[in-house]
């Protein structure tokens, strides 16, 4: 897609997404040069580009732009970025000649209002980023932007994100199709047995369910409420023996939700970070799984909790239910542990003892990540990390990574890398965009190359679910993943998380078809979609599957969603997997995942070629994947298959689209001339070499050129 300046009737354009006005585009290396342009429109007497870059402190400055010779309304600046990894933000100030109206609005940062105000009013106007139109273009502005970590930032500022130059992602990891499980609700192995899931921890307030097709629970037991301890009998071993499953879904790479030893059947109450869950099958479980992942070429990353335990652990021991003294019982009784200094215990105004814990949970009591035992047990040469890499694993996704400290995050990169010969994947849960994650008061050190590889895809997830359900337009959508393809370096990007669904969300085809979320469990244990809802549903899925499939990053596909597993938040999204229950409807949608997720292979350009969106309007979207015309990728590898691949699908369930397709000089091109006067393309082209293709409603295309 181009915008033209006849797009917008501002007195002041820049457009960060277009070589015309920022080269290169989007995030680039440390040191590199970027041009800025912006045309100017009125009479003035200067204009400058305002910068400010750093990360937990930022520098600002000015610098005077010049008028391009036979361009009298374009100012153009070159930019040496930072030579240390950071964000860099810019806006542009405009010195308005005296007695002329300049055109802004009279309220401060309004982008709607409609009184305009004269130079003699005030000399200097800004143009800044437009966080409404969030399509690369900005707004007057009457005040500079605001990018300090503890203002509100508005205006924004436009930002360039500067990463290490030797940032640098595994490539098995670019665009690898993921597939995340919840251990407890897969599968069963065939050992598994009654007693040997009752028997592997002794807890009074766990539930255990003898038959696999019953529903969770949401109750407790009525002496502990609800504790999320009941369990299923999901083991290891049962994923294991569901590995040519998981071939026949093409997946490079599975992500497993927590296995440590743990009191609930999440397991985000870590008990013993070395060992297995015995509810799982324990090591001899994980050996045999491990080995059977490393046989069937399927790599597999493991859930890192590390900014909290579990208070029934071995490291803080509150129910007393292991045999060395942990935290708890140091601050209560005085009783030596070598695990007291991970935590921050207090007394409350009733002299009660009390600790620091996530969000307020109990069960949940924060480590300090900054305690130099704790950071040599988690990421030590004898460490949990090195550990588990050691057993098998490839990787960790980290859980709330954006709660962890940078300090932190940076040794643990190095564990990392330096145990896989820097092969391994250090995904981290963040659900905003990560290049400008502000936590604890600062910018995060997320996506500059030395703490993670990537980052859980949630915006991914909002955008395409907001665009399948109808709730935001095709261009939205587009607007949404333009801006962070355009804040996030390409190697991260490349292997961003992308998924619709998880064990922290409710359900794909629940948000795409149902009924709005009711709040409460005992509605939603009920609630699920009737006959039409459901076939629509399926059909919505099969759309954000082939954008899943078709855009940058590694596609994730939630256990279950590939035969249409229904259900609102936690517990509900984490039902058992139904083997032997699969309706018909079930079966063709997971043989339609079957042909959808081996595209991938068929097409290697979809794993790393470039991107460009085509059309983007109304209920469709169009885009293409390309190489260059020596069949090179983004990053300049060699890539076998056809050099373009468009991708277009109708979200629309009554209404046809249809458009004409060509390819021109190694480029390819839509225009909708013959239909409704609108030509998306300014080449000159003859009829003959235009296709007409046609998107029936909830359906999709998937085109090839060589």
């Amino acid at each position: 897609m181009t915008m033209n300046r006849t797009d917008t009737p501002d007195q002041l354009f820049h457009y960060s997404r277009s070589p015309e006005y920022r080269f290169p585009f989007g995030a680039v290396a440390a040191g590199t040069s970027v041009e800025l342009a912006i045309d100017v429109y009125l009479p003035c007497n200067e204009v400058r580009l305002c910068y400010s870059y750093g990360l937990y402190s930022f520098s600002y400055c000015e610098t005077v732009m010049e008028l391009i010779p036979g361009q009298p309304s374009r100012y153009k600046t070159r930019v040496r970025m930072p030579g240390e990894p950071g964000l860099f933000f810019y806006w542009f100030s405009v010195s308005a000649s005296n007695g002329q109206s300049s055109g802004v609005p009279n309220a401060a940062g309004s982008d709607h209002a409609s009184k305009t105000h004269t130079a003699t009013e005030s000399s200097r106007i800004y143009y800044v980023m437009s966080r409404h139109k969030a399509d690369g273009t900005g707004r007057v502005s009457t005040v500079p932007s605001r990018i300090g970590a503890h203002e509100d930032r508005y205006p924004a500022a436009f930002q360039i994100t500067v990463f290490r130059k030797d940032f640098k992602t595994p490539d098995w990891f670019k665009g690898a199709v993921m597939y995340q499980i919840f251990p407890d609700r897969f599968r069963r192995g065939e050992s598994y047995s009654q007693e040997r899931m009752q028997t592997a921890r002794i807890a009074q307030e766990r539930i255990y369910h003898e038959d696999w097709y019953e529903d969770v629970d949401i109750h407790g037991k009525p002496e502990t409420g609800y504790l999320a301890c009941d369990f299923f009998g999901g083991t290891l071993d049962g994923i294991a023996e569901k590995i040519p499953y998981l071939k026949e879904l093409h997946i490079d790479c599975l992500y497993l939700n927590p296995i440590f030893e743990a009191r609930s059947n999440h397991r985000y109450d870590t008990a013993d970070y070395m060992s297995p869950d015995p509810m799982l099958g324990g090591k001899e479980a994980f050996e045999t799984f491990a080995a059977g992942m490393q046989e069937s070429g399927i790599a597999f990353i493991l859930d890192g909790v590390f900014s909290h335990t579990g208070a029934d652990s071995r490291y803080f021991n509150k129910l007393g239910r292991y045999p060395e003294a942990g935290a708890y019982q140091n601050a209560e009784s005085g009783i030596s542990s070598k695990y007291s200094s991970w935590y921050s215990f207090f007394r409350d105004e009733a002299g009660r003892l009390s600790y620091n814990s996530w969000w307020g949970f109990s069960d949940l009591p924060n480590v300090n990540e900054n305690d130099l035992t704790y950071r040599d047990y988690i990421v030590g040469d004898e460490g949990v990390i090195k550990s588990w890499l050691g057993r098998g694993a490839n990787g960790f996704r980290l859980d709330v990574s954006d709660e962890l400290p940078d300090s932190f995050l940076r040794e643990l990169r190095i564990a990392v890398k330096e145990s896989t010969n820097a092969e391994g994947v250090i995904l981290g849960e963040v659900w905003e965009d990560a290049s400008n994650k502000i936590s604890y008061g600062s910018y995060r050190d997320f996506l500059l190359g030395n703490t993670h590889d990537s980052v859980m895809g949630y915006t991914f997830r909002d955008a395409v679910l907001g665009y399948i359900s109808g709730a935001s337009s095709a261009q939205d959508m587009n607007a949404r993943l333009e801006s962070y393809r355009e804040n996030y370096p390409p190697e991260a990007y490349y292997c961003i998380m992308n998924l619709i669904s998880s064990h922290d969300v409710p359900r794909a085809i629940t948000v795409a078809s149902g009924a709005p979320d009711p709040g409460d469990r005992e509605k939603q244990r009920t609630l699920f979609l009737d006959e039409p809802a459901w076939k629509k549903g399926l059909a919505l899925m099969r759309i954000a599957l082939i954008i899943q499939m078709g855009y940058i990053g590694s596609p994730c596909i939630y256990y279950g969603d590939e035969i249409g597993m229904q259900g609102y938040r936690d517990p509900f999204n984490r039902r058992t997997y139904p083997w032997d229950r699969l309706e018909a409807s079930q079966k063709e949608h997971l043989d339609f995942y079957r042909e959808a997720t081996g595209l991938r292979r068929q097409y290697p350009v979809l794993r790393t070629g470039a991107y460009r969106t085509l059309f983007a309007k109304n209920n469709v979207y169009i885009f293409e994947r390309f190489l260059t015309p020596d069949g090179l990728d983004f990053f300049g590898n060699a890539c076998v298959g056809p050099r373009h691949v468009v991708i277009a699908v109708n979200r629309s369930d009554s209404e046809p689209f249809r458009f004409l397709l060509g390819s021109e000089k190694n480029s390819i091109f839509i225009s909708l001339e013959t239909e409704t006067g609108e030509c998306l393309t300014e080449q000159s082209v003859t009829q003959n070499t235009l296709k007409t293709v046609h998107l029936s409603p909830l359906q999709y295309q998937i085109l090839t050129f060589e």
